[in-house]
Formats: structure tokens, sequence, C-alpha cells
């Protein structure tokens, strides 16, 4: 496989270093201070214009050429999981309890190296770059938080683009999708009321329990038989909690899980679907349902036309032929970089992570979750690439 990679055996120490530091010291959302001040520091030594406490603990830096062109904005994700490590690794987390399960420090360490890198080429360049590190993706929603405290504005971002370290490719590939990369993220929870008694005497309760099992079932018929099949929903019922005793019929049950779409117009119309199947299979069997609905983030909408931009230019530097745009490269799971997409043209892609034959196979948000980190180059190369070639020629 051939690579092109311009990285000097200097920085790719350096980067990979900044990625076992942070790996090191992992922070849960909007708690990042120790990352932000050493982002901070990395940008202000690079020469970089900064913000700080941004949605709280997010870093923002500004590069301007004072040339006129449009702004783009590059994001990296800062939030760790409340997930106990049990790598033996020599960076391994000294945060009990809380570890980068997701790849978050590859992403941080990409950025600030692509940010030092391109510190020394601003000459070359017109427009803006505003690097945005970001905390509280790991359901904060602190994408959304950003912008509320005007992370597009001053300048306006025109195009907006972030990457992914993933698991489910192998090292040497990256996945660009157009349209839909990620899914929406809801969250339910469901109280179920019927009439407790003895198991004996069936027939003078409502079983709050056969109800929510019945919820269950009947709300699988949300994406079988309410859903367009050409559409993708998921509906997942990841805990139910009910009574104490062997020989008493439970008075309640309770329902906690997720709902997924693809599709905006799927994602604004399945709350509606959702609440009409529960309430009404409650109903029938005698009970009454209360309902608490949360949307946590809408779909990642990848710009067609930036899909392609950063198609050919990955194209360049892992070869046409590891440029990955099928399903493969697609996921159920949520991401809030939609709050970025929803508003400005962009694309977020995934950089594959996975290697076999190191063992480097758990998945995302695995208590052994680790990645190949000669995915990081790669990843700092595109990076590269999408700026200078944004920068120099216009929005694309």
């Amino acid at each position: 496989m051939s690579i092109a990679l311009d990285i000097s055996p200097l920085d790719k120490s350096e980067l990979i270093a900044n990625r076992r530091w942070l790996h090191q010291n992992p922070e849960l959302k909007f708690q990042e201070h120790k990352s932000s001040c050493f982002i901070a520091e990395k940008l202000t030594e690079f020469g970089y214009k900064i913000q700080t406490n941004i949605a709280k603990t997010g870093v923002v830096a500004l590069a301007d050429t004072m040339r006129p062109g449009p702004t783009l904005m590059l994001r990296a994700d800062m939030d760790a999981l409340p997930v106990k490590e049990e790598n033996s690794l020599d960076y391994v987390s000294t945060n009990n309890g809380v570890m980068h399960a997701c790849g978050h420090d590859g992403h941080m360490a990409m950025l600030l190296s692509a940010a030092k890198q391109l510190s020394k080429i601003t000459p070359e360049l017109s427009g803006k770059l505003k690097l945005v590190f970001q905390p509280g993706e790991e359901g904060g929603n602190g994408a959304l938080r950003m912008i509320e405290e005007g992370v597009l504005e001053s300048p306006k971002v025109d195009a907006a683009f972030g990457i992914h370290l993933w698991n489910g490719l192998p090292v040497g590939t990256v996945g660009v999708i157009n349209g839909p990369v990620m899914a929406s993220v809801d969250e339910f929870n469901i109280v179920v009321k019927g009439r407790g008694g003895h198991g004996a005497m069936p027939h003078q309760t409502i079983d709050a329990i056969l109800a929510a099992c019945q919820i269950v079932t009947s709300l699988q018929t949300v994406v079988s038989r309410n859903v367009n099949p050409l559409d993708s929903a998921v509906v997942t019922v990841g805990s139910i909690r009910a009574g104490e005793a062997f020989n008493v019929i439970a008075e309640e049950a309770f329902l906690r899980g997720t709902v997924r779409t693809f599709s905006n117009e799927l994602y604004k119309e399945i709350p509606d679907i959702f609440n009409r199947v529960v309430t009404h299979t409650a109903a029938a069997l005698g009970a009454e349902c209360t309902i608490k609905y949360e949307r946590l983030g809408p779909p990642t909408i990848n710009n067609l036309t930036m899909a392609d931009f950063v198609r050919q230019i990955a194209s360049e530097v892992v070869g046409k032929e590891n440029v990955i745009s099928d399903d493969r490269a697609r996921t159920m799971a949520g991401e809030d970089m939609a709050y970025f997409l929803a508003r400005v043209p962009g694309c977020f892609f995934f950089v594959g992570s996975q290697n076999e034959s190191k063992g480097l196979t758990h998945p995302h948000h695995s208590p052994f979750f680790n990645f190949d980190e000669e995915a990081l180059p790669i990843g700092v190369e595109i990076l590269k690439r999408i700026t200078t070639n944004f920068l120099k020629h216009g929005e694309k």
C-alpha cells in the first residue's frame, strides 16, 4: 500500500507523544480542563490567536491570512468516557474510571499536528482557518453549546470538516459517505402504570410487566411497519425494570432505550409514531403510561459537494482503491458534529484505525479499545490538504 504523507520523523514522534499524553489524562464532558490547557499552550506556541472557555472548556484558534477568502473550520472532540481502562499500556489512563475509549485523544492530536504544520504555510493561503476543539461530544451536545456561544460567527464559517478514527475500517483506508453518515440519537424513558395484586389472582390486576413486554414487541413495528423500507431506523429497548417478588404482579414497569434515524424527514416524524404505538399498546391492556422522549442529536449528514471534495483528497493520500464510500463507512451511532453540518456545508469522515495483526480490533467504547497510531499521520495529511485546497482556491 502506497500512502502519500508529508510528515517528518520529529513531527510524527510529537504527534504520537501528544496523543499518548492526552490518552493518559482523559476527562469527562465539560471537565476537559487539563486537555484545554494543553491544547491552548500548543496553539499559542504555533502562533494562533486563541479563545478559551467556550462552552465551558472548549478552545478555538484562528489564523487570518489577511487576504480575502472563505473561512474554513476544522473540528476535533475532546471528552472521554466513564469507562475503566483494561489495557496494559505504557500510557494507560491515570484517571481511574475514565478512558479515551472512542479515539478523541487521537482526534485532538491530529488537529494539533495539522495546526502546527499549517501555521508554517499561512502565507500561501487565502481566507481564514478556524480550529475548534469541542467539549462534551459524548452525550453533552457540546457542538450545540459552542454554536450558541457564536463559534460559527466572527468570522462566519463557510464550511466545516470533522474527522473520526474508526476501528470498523482497517488502517490505511478512509471512509467518506455522501449524505447521512451517522444517525440521530433519541432517548426514551417509559413508566407503565397498572394495578398490582397477587400473582395467583391476575384477573384482579392490570399487569404492568405484561403491558411493558407487549410495548417492547409493538415497538418493533415502528421500523417494520411504520418506516419506509428504503429508510433506516433503529428502536432499541436497553433496560426494563419491574417487580420485586415471585408472587406479586407488579404495579409499575420502567423501560429505557434509544431511537435512531438517518433522514431529517423521519427524524421529524418518528416521535409521533413512537408515542402512538406506546400509548395505544398500553391502553389496549388497560394500563397507562408516561413517556419522556428526549432528542439528543439529529442525523449527521454530509454535503454532497464537500464529501466529493474530501473523497478526492483522501484518494490522493491513500489511493482511490482505499477510499470506502459504502455502508462499511456508515453507522447508526450518533455524533454531534451533526449540529455543525446542519448549519454549514461540510463533511464528517472516518480514518481507518483497525489492525488485526497488532490485535487492535476492539470496538469503540470498549475498555480494551485502542487504535493503530499509524492512522494518525494519515488523518493529519488529509486535514492539511483539505485546508490548503480549500483556502487556496476558495469554496469547493
